[in-house]
């Protein structure tokens, strides 16, 4: 298998991902409005919410990563770990661990349940995994 053929693989082999309705809706809504000024990011959040199983209306997510939620996660390239807060764009202060869900490592995140891996693209095209290990919410 060629290296474009094993990446393509790991980033289109992705784990089944849950997101709340409230989650679902606004993320929609979010994923529709950036498509002019971020079409890259916004597709990629695109393809993930359309592929996610959607809890019925009031039901909490448990141990799955949604929006407003602390997420601590492994760098599977370099084993290390971070704790971070995924929020929305307009929350987003990286100087208190907050990540946008419209980034790259935000739209690999989101929907993933504690033990699951993703496979994500980062913005200069290397190919990193990540594990989710815990998540409060």
């Amino acid at each position: 298998m060629t290296t474009t053929n094993r990446i393509d693989t790991e980033i289109h082999n992705k784990p089944p991902i849950t997101l709340s309705a409230d989650d679902y809706l606004r993320l929609s809504t979010l994923a529709h409005a950036a498509r002019k000024q971020m079409p890259d990011l916004a597709a990629d959040l695109a393809d993930e919410i359309g592929r996610a199983d959607v809890l019925a209306n009031g039901t909490p997510p448990e141990h799955i990563v949604c929006m407003n939620c602390e997420v601590e996660f492994r760098d599977e390239t370099t084993g290390k770990i971070q704790r971070i807060t995924l929020v929305y764009p307009e929350d987003a202060d990286i100087s208190k661990r907050k990540v946008s869900v419209l980034t790259p490592v935000g739209t690999a995140l989101i929907g993933l349940r504690e033990g699951h891996s993703m496979a994500w693209e980062t913005p200069n095209g290397e190919v990193r995994h990540l594990t989710v290990l815990s998540v409060r919410g």
